[in-house]
């Protein structure tokens, strides 16, 4: 058998880390590192979406999404501008009222941000993956990532407040011009060795590649985020498994419950993992609290503030601590 090189995992690691980052990545975000690369590409090489362009047409402002065109549509599109999908079906009253208040607004935003409307009877899968409890139902998607949502019909007032607070946090309500590659993380050669890392499963060097850009430039748009994702990915495939029978029988070591909510992350728990440290929070003092008070921020950060689930967890974590 041919030796595994040094610094490369050997098959059955490179395996695990795999699917470790295939389950943070549905968990986080709507894409891996990689896919959030090419979709960005494919959003650099399009051309930005027009309020003048026909209702419905590829790269309107207000658009018909279907299964096939999701892709395009809406998780590439929103490495543009945010996307608004309009949940809605041909038999629901409410739709009828808030839908066209949506397509005027979105008019009225001379492409600073897109409405996707979906036909939940004609695409039934699209609203189970998107897990449509009720019609109208509104959700919001920047970089790919799901991150705000409303359900039902609301006055224009507050639509046109929440898809105007949407565009500022999001864009600044920039409208992005053709061709501008100066902000396109797709477009950093730099990444490039980071995301060849990640391909082949070797994590120490794509956490390097991470960090020297990050030594270089601070506040670079992708590399932070990144980083942060491979050194869980590193920290979840050292815990294992067993981490979570390590951290129940030992519900005091802050410690292993760090280790068991790091695993409980990479592998797709969100939720499991955020209250795993809110618990220890709420239980402890001194020392003990703060030091699993900075690992749950150290997971937020992981996943995203957009993320509701980490403005959910932060409001457990203000009132444990006060």
């Amino acid at each position: 058998m041919q030796p595994t090189r040094p610094g490369r995992p050997d098959p059955r690691a490179q395996a695990q880390q795999a699917q470790l980052a295939a389950s943070l990545a549905g968990a986080v975000d709507l894409a891996a590192v990689k896919a959030r690369s090419e979709a960005a590409a494919r959003a650099q090489s399009a051309p930005p979406p027009s309020a003048a362009a026909p209702t419905g047409a590829p790269g309107a402002a207000v658009v018909d999404v279907t299964e096939e065109t999701f892709q395009a549509e809406v998780l590439d599109r929103s490495f543009q501008v945010p996307v608004v999908l309009d949940l809605w079906a041909e038999w629901c009253g409410p739709c009828k009222q808030l839908s066209p208040v949506l397509e005027r607004l979105a008019a009225e935003g001379g492409g600073s941000w897109v409405l996707a409307k979906v036909d939940v009877d004609a695409n039934p899968a699209l609203a189970q993956g998107l897990r449509v409890q009720g019609i109208p139902a509104v959700k919001a998607v920047w970089q790919g990532q799901l991150v705000a949502e409303f359900t039902g019909a609301i006055p224009e007032e507050q639509a046109r407040q929440f898809v105007t607070e949407l565009v500022r946090a999001t864009t600044g309500g920039a409208v992005p011009e053709a061709g501008n590659d100066e902000a396109g993380e797709a477009e950093d050669p730099r990444l490039d060795a980071a995301e060849a890392a990640l391909e082949r499963g070797d994590l120490t060097a794509a956490e390097a590649a991470y960090q020297s850009i990050l030594d270089a430039e601070p506040d670079h748009p992708v590399a932070g985020l990144a980083l942060r994702q491979v050194q869980l990915f590193r920290r979840a495939d050292e815990a294992g498994p067993d981490a979570l029978a390590a951290a129940d029988a030992a519900p005091d070591d802050v410690a292993a419950q760090a280790r068991a909510a790091d695993f409980l992350l990479g592998t797709g728990n969100v939720e499991g993992a955020f209250e795993r440290l809110l618990d220890v929070v709420r239980r402890t003092a001194g020392d003990d609290r703060d030091q699993a008070r900075r690992h749950l921020v150290e997971l937020f950060g992981v996943v995203g503030d957009q993320d509701p689930r980490v403005a959910a967890a932060r409001r457990q974590l203000t009132l444990a601590l006060y």
